[in-house]
């Protein structure tokens, strides 16, 4: 456990500590919570790569945790009404395929592919989109459908790096048998 992971974990545990504030009507603290975690993520990622602390674990559980959060947070604005369940449906679509092919990809002991330049641009915005939604900003929706869209291109560039990886990886030299 190095201190990258450790940051993780933490993310982990301030999901139910968001869900506590915010079922308890403390919009702004829940929100707090909610970039505290965004916060953890950007220290683990730098602290990691600028120490040599990257770890398959800390690839593997990074976007997990980011996932999970967002995913909560989600669903708490849907249940309160901040967000449309079609708006709800397409970020877990998305989310949950990408925790999917990530495990898919792992647990067959298939190399991933690390979050890229887009993928946090990717979870940048929906940060802002959720930022405007908490404080009722009336662009709020469009501006995360944009967000949505922009986040499945995202996801098909992942698919395809991870598959251009792993096909790369399998393929055998010419000459070799």
């Amino acid at each position: 456990m190095n201190l990258p992971n450790l940051l993780t974990c933490l993310r982990f545990v301030l999901i139910p500590v968001y869900i506590a504030v915010f079922m308890n009507g403390h919009m702004i603290p829940a929100f707090l919570i909610m970039v505290a975690a965004g916060i953890t993520d950007v220290l683990d990622g730098y602290i990691a790569r600028r120490s040599g602390q990257v770890t398959s674990v800390g690839m593997m559980l990074d976007p997990l945790a980011d996932k999970l959060m967002m995913i909560t947070v989600i669903v708490s604005l849907l249940v309160s009404g901040h967000v449309s369940w079609a708006a709800a449906a397409a970020m877990f679509l998305r989310d949950l395929g990408m925790i999917a092919g990530g495990f898919y990809y792992h647990f067959r002991g298939k190399k991933t592919v690390p979050a890229n330049w887009m993928g946090k641009l990717t979870t940048v915005l929906f940060y802002v989109a959720i930022m405007l939604i908490f404080f009722e900003v009336p662009y709020a929706h469009s501006f995360l459908w944009g967000v949505i869209g922009f986040s499945f291109v995202t996801s098909i560039m992942y698919v395809v790096m991870f598959k251009t990886l792993n096909k790369s990886a399998t393929e055998t030299p010419p000459g070799h048998s």
